[in-house]
């Protein structure tokens, strides 16, 4: 067997080595996108392996929940898309092994089963996710008769789910797993519109709703991009009602595409974005055409939405590859999700966005989840009274519903950048470090997004620490 990431290989196999020797193993995860293909991955992997394996997921791994993993008096805890940064924590408790598959900042401390691209000098920010960890592994445990490199195509998820497409497509490490899902035919990588929801939308809620290539007279103008298509000589509609870009054929698709770049140009859109507007897309080749799971950004943000409402083991399912009720649910769970975000970013109007030199913040309280104010801040860079080339802090009260009573109260703190700004020499996860650190919290994260933990009260000291931070970072 050929490592999917031959710098990762011995990690690997030391990984994979103590899991197949473990009597009684927890499978413990993150429960964003990217920590539940992991999850996701990791299960698949060990089921096939027969290692049997319990299941938690985790907000945030603290040391209150590596206390409950020791007390539980498992032999074995195997860590996925977290772990990396708590090692310090992890490595103080002698009840049982811990194997780490993660890709954050690992903390000043050795374990024997540590997987990290960054401690074989690749990035973990943009060459592999913690679900391509989680794929190092299950590669791994593949014995004689186990071919897991169908688990690749969430892997992929993962990847695009955690941002980590650069310049319209993964590269490094991510590329080499693309590679390998394509090999064994559950993967698909082309060319193609790169916006989001291109199985599921029609085709006028597709290009109003298309945000990340802003073009005058269509995005967020339902009614321009009703006019932009009506204006084209393309069949575009079956049986009276608007095609998804999944529907069209090639010309249809190469019409439409050419009439946006053009339409683009012409209204003076940067020609860097123009070129965005292409980029390589992931058709997951084995779901059913037309389903949010068959384009990795879709089925990323449907695991999304079950993780943050609570309903993580319903998003673990789905990626298991259970479909009726788990799916159904999670068909649910994005409906709310959606709801959610729609009055987020009014929320955000409401509550104004402040401006410091260097960055700019808004402070939701209790008016959104923890769990969505990174999104809905993202969502809202670009909205009026809101510079899109300025980073932007959200902060949002903390869900402490199994806190203790003597614990002091949080404050989540979500941070969003873009690209361009990474390009400059922004690193989020540094920043949320540094300014978590200077007001007594805990943050990290990755460059373009990251987030953090700090008392209550302390939101200005943590903004004016970020603030000073970002400068550093963009005047050097």
């Amino acid at each position: 067997m050929d490592a999917p990431v031959p710098e990762l290989a011995a990690r690997a196999a030391r990984c994979a080595e103590r899991l197949r020797a473990s009597d009684d193993l927890l499978l413990a995860s993150h429960i964003d996108a990217d920590g539940l293909t992991s999850a996701g991955i990791a299960s698949t992997a060990l089921e096939r392996a027969g290692v049997a394996h319990d299941v938690v997921f985790e907000k945030q791994l603290d040391r209150d929940a590596v206390e409950r993993y020791a007390d539980a008096e498992y032999d074995t805890v195997f860590f996925t898309d977290f772990g990396s940064g708590q090692l310090d924590v992890i490595t103080e408790y002698d009840a049982f092994t811990p194997v780490v598959a993660d890709h954050h900042q690992p903390a000043d401390a050795e374990t024997a089963c540590h997987l990290n691209p960054l401690l074989e000098g690749l990035d973990g920010g943009s060459e592999l996710s913690g679900a391509g960890a989680s794929y190092c592994v299950a590669r791994a445990l593949e014995g004689e008769e186990a071919d897991n490199r169908d688990l690749a195509a969430l892997a992929v998820v993962g990847a695009v789910g955690d941002m980590q497409v650069v310049e319209g497509e993964l590269i490094g490490a991510n590329a080499e797993i693309v590679a390998e899902g394509v090999a064994a035919g559950v993967l698909d990588a082309s060319k193609d519109l790169a916006v989001f929801g291109t199985q599921t939308r029609p085709l006028p809620k597709l290009l109003a709703y298309a945000s990340d290539v802003p073009i005058p007279g269509i995005t967020g103008d339902r009614n321009g991009a009703l006019r932009f298509l009506d204006g084209l000589d393309a069949d575009l509609r079956a049986d009276g009602e608007w095609k998804t870009w999944a529907d069209l054929d090639v010309d249809g698709r190469r019409t439409v595409v050419s009439a946006l770049v053009q339409r683009a140009i012409r209204t003076g859109v940067d020609a860097a974005e123009v070129e965005a507007l292409v980029g390589t897309t992931y058709t997951l080749t084995g779901e059913e055409p037309g389903s949010e799971l068959r384009d990795a950004s879709e089925f990323s943000t449907l695991l999304n939405a079950t993780a943050r409402y609570d309903r993580a083991a319903v998003g673990l399912a789905v990626c298991r590859g259970e479909r009726g009720a788990p799916l159904d649910a999670a068909r649910d769970l994005l409906r709310e999700h959606r709801r959610t975000l729609a009055t987020g970013v009014g929320v955000v109007r409401d509550v104004g966005v402040e401006r410091e030199a260097n960055v700019q913040w808004f402070h939701a309280g209790d008016r959104l989840p923890e769990t969505v104010v990174g999104i809905v801040a993202g969502m809202a860079m670009g909205e009026d009274g809101v510079d899109a080339g300025v980073p932007i802090i959200a902060f949002a009260e903390k869900d402490d519903g199994d806190a203790d009573a003597d614990d002091e109260p949080g404050v989540k703190v979500s941070m969003r950048g873009t690209p361009r700004l990474v390009e400059r020499g922004l690193d989020l996860s540094a920043v949320a470090s540094e300014a978590a650190a200077a007001v007594g919290g805990d943050g990290g994260g990755h460059e373009v997004a990251a987030g953090a933990t700090v008392p209550a009260g302390r939101e200005s000291d943590f903004v004016a620490a970020a603030d000073a931070a970002v400068g550093d970072q963009l005047s050097s």
